[in-house]
């Protein structure tokens, strides 16, 4: 058994975004050379996801709009963690969205279900964050 681990660095520059990073897994996937196994796609920031959805614009406008009802960013006043920082929302909609996910590799492909994209969430953005890949298999 094989294993491979590739760590992606993003910066955006606004508060919140979603991004398709599939090519981006695709690409470590090819880099590995495995061709059968499990691919571990994980933000590795506590206000940030990854998750499996499809790459439809108005999908991701009802996320922001859910999320925001569910955590509004503001006021900052009415979550306790915002002592330091102004970022209690993003904790909690990191939390609903998931911090990973883990795909299946089958003849060196992402083995997806139609319309299945990988996205990373970004819910505090304008500083760099990183993406971990981590894939093992034959």
């Amino acid at each position: 058994m094989k294993s491979y681990r590739k760590v992606l660095t993003v910066n955006i520059p606004k508060r919140r975004a979603y991004v398709n990073i599939t090519p981006q897994v695709d690409q470590a996937l090819k880099e590995s050379g495995i061709k059968e196994g499990l691919i571990l796609v994980n933000a590795m920031n506590i206000t940030a996801s990854v998750f499996i959805n499809d790459d439809e614009p108005g999908l991701h406008s009802d996320f922001e709009e859910f999320l925001e009802k569910v955590a509004p960013e503001k006021p900052y006043s009415q979550y306790r963690h915002n002592g330091y920082e102004d970022n209690a929302d993003a904790h909690i909609k990191r939390q609903i969205m998931g911090r990973e996910v883990v795909c299946a590799v089958t003849d060196g492909k992402l083995d997806f279900g139609t319309w299945e994209q990988i996205f990373y969430g970004e819910y505090d953005g304008m500083r760099n964050k990183r993406i971990m890949i981590k894939i093992i298999g034959e």
